[in-house]
């Protein structure tokens, strides 16, 4: 998904702060996109894989103390994230939204729709997430997760 992402943002010409032609900014938005698939997307979807879809697969909660072992990695990557990519910037590529912001949030919503709002013991993400949402428009952010916000429904 990220190569494709790449892809469509450098084949149709989209605005330059998606994926920026500062060398800076865009070192900053690969880095965290190499970062992201062993961190947060790793953690958050253990995370949704265990309070979600193991239960509906077996029919069984998952034991407690291994859940607690699942949010603490979590925890673990979300303090990373905050203190090296987003820092005290509005966005991780710095003043303006990108790829990266994009990605993070999608992947950092799984473990949210599982039923665990990491963003509430966390000022920093939450105004973050703001930020990505009012960027993103807050209509089509719903609508692009309307499907994994009803799983616990199956």
């Amino acid at each position: 998904s990220i190569a494709i992402l790449l892809y469509l943002a450098q084949k149709f010409k989209t605005p330059d702060h998606w994926y920026p032609s500062d060398l800076q900014k865009r070192a900053r938005v690969d880095e965290y996109l190499s970062w992201q698939h062993a961190n947060i997307r790793a953690k958050g979807s253990k995370l949704f894989l265990s309070k979600v879809l193991l239960p509906l697969l077996t029919g069984q909660p998952l034991p407690a103390e291994k859940l607690e072992f699942a949010v603490e990695e979590l925890n673990v990557v979300l303090k990373q994230f905050e203190e090296k990519f987003l820092q005290d910037k509005p966005f991780i590529a710095g003043s303006e939204i990108s790829l990266a912001d994009l990605v993070a949030l999608v992947e950092l919503m799984q473990p949210v729709c599982a039923g665990h709002d990491l963003f509430e013991e966390r000022p920093k993400l939450a105004e973050w997430r703001r930020r990505v949402e009012e960027a993103v428009g807050k209509q089509l952010f719903q609508e692009a997760h309307e499907g994994i916000m009803n799983i616990k429904n199956l």
